[in-house]
C-alpha cells in the first residue's frame, strides 16, 4: 500500500503545532532531535521535514503529495498547488512598517520608497493593485533593521505582536494581508492517495471542531427550558434530563466557544446555575 507523504516545516512553533495536530488525529509519529524523515506505524503516511519556503516547490513536483505551512508562503511562491483546508493556528499578519518618527497618512506614503521584504511578490502584487511604483529590496532575514543601516526607507514583514517593530524603532502602519497555516495538496494526486489524504481530512476536521465547540453542562429551573434552548440549541437538540426536585432539570448541549461567552450572561438571567464547560477533544458532524 502506498504512503502518503507530507511535507512539515522542519523547526519552529508552526512545525510543533502540525506535529500535535498529526498526533490529535490518533497517527504516532516520531519527530526527534535532528531527524528528516518519520514514518507513521498506525496511519499510511511519511512526514519529511523541510524548510517552509521549499514545501509549495516540492508539493507541485510531486517530491511530496501535501504539505502543511503559512498561507503567506504560498501567495509568495506562487506554485501549482491546492489549498486543501485552512488549519486554524499559526495566525499571523503581514504589515509595512515605517520609521515611528515618519508622519503617515495612507499608502501613497510609499509612492518611490526603498521596501526591504523577503516577501517581494505578495509586496509588489500589492502595489500594483495599488497603482503606486515603490523600490524592492528583498532580504532573507533580519527585515527589522533594514530602515536602521540605511538599506531601505520601510519593511513589509510577518508581523505577530509587534514588539521586534518597536526594538527596532520602528511602527506599523499598514496590514496587507493575513495569514494562518494550511494544508495543500499536489494537483494530481493518485486516486489511492486522494483516499488517503480524504481519510486524514475527515480525522483533522474532527479535531478542529472538537477545538471550536465546548460541551456545556448546567441546571436551570424547567419553566425557562424553552428559553434556555433557544440559547444553546446544540448540534441537533440538547439533552434534557430530570433532576429529584421536578422543578429543576439538568440540560447538556454543545455550543461554540465564542457563542457561548456572548450567552453566558442571559443564561444566568435565565435561571441557569451550575454550569460547566468541558472541552471536546474530536467532534464528528
Amino acid at each position: 500500500m502506498s504512503k502518503l507523504k507530507i511535507a512539515i516545516q522542519k523547526s519552529g512553533r508552526l512545525s510543533e503545532k502540525s506535529i500535535k495536530l498529526i498526533q490529535e488525529c490518533g497517527i504516532k509519529v516520531s519527530n526527534g532531535e535532528r531527524k528528516l524523515k518519520s514514518e507513521s506505524s498506525n496511519f499510511p503516511i511519511e512526514i519529511l521535514f523541510l524548510r517552509d519556503d521549499d514545501i509549495p516547490q516540492y508539493v507541485e513536483q510531486g517530491v511530496v503529495d501535501i504539505g502543511i505551512l503559512g498561507e503567506n508562503e504560498v501567495w509568495e511562491k506562487e506554485k501549482n498547488v491546492t489549498v486543501v483546508s485552512k488549519l486554524g493556528f499559526a495566525n499571523c499578519k503581514l504589515s509595512l512598517a515605517i520609521p515611528k518618527d515618519e508622519i503617515y497618512t495612507d499608502s501613497s506614503y510609499f509612492s518611490g520608497k526603498r521596501i526591504a521584504t523577503s516577501y517581494p511578490n505578495i509586496l509588489q502584487r500589492y502595489f500594483d493593485a495599488k497603482n503606486i511604483t515603490v523600490e524592492i529590496e528583498e532580504i532573507g532575514g533580519s527585515v527589522e533593521i533594514a530602515t536602521g543601516i540605511g538599506l531601505a526607507d520601510a519593511v513589509f514583514d510577518i508581523v505577530s505582536t509587534g514588539s521586534t517593530l518597536l526594538m527596532n524603532g520602528l511602527k506599523e502602519v499598514e496590514v496587507v494581508t493575513k495569514s494562518e497555516a494550511v494544508l495543500i495538496s499536489n494537483t494530481k494526486l493518485s486516486n489511492e492517495k486522494q483516499e488517503i489524504l480524504d481519510r486524514l481530512l475527515f480525522r483533522i476536521n474532527a479535531v478542529k471542531n472538537g477545538s471550536d465547540h465546548k460541551y456545556i453542562l448546567l441546571n436551570c429551573p424547567v419553566k425557562a427550558l424553552d428559553q434556555i434552548t433557544q440559547l444553546i440549541p446544540g448540534m441537533k437538540s440538547p439533552t434534557i434530563l430530570p433532576l429529584a426536585n421536578k422543578e429543576w432539570c439538568s440540560l447538556h448541549s454543545v455550543v461554540k466557544e465564542d457563542e457561548f461567552w456572548d450567552v453566558i450572561d442571559q443564561l444566568k438571567a435565565h435561571g441557569a446555575e451550575g454550569i460547566l464547560v468541558v472541552p471536546i477533544e474530536k467532534m464528528v458532524l
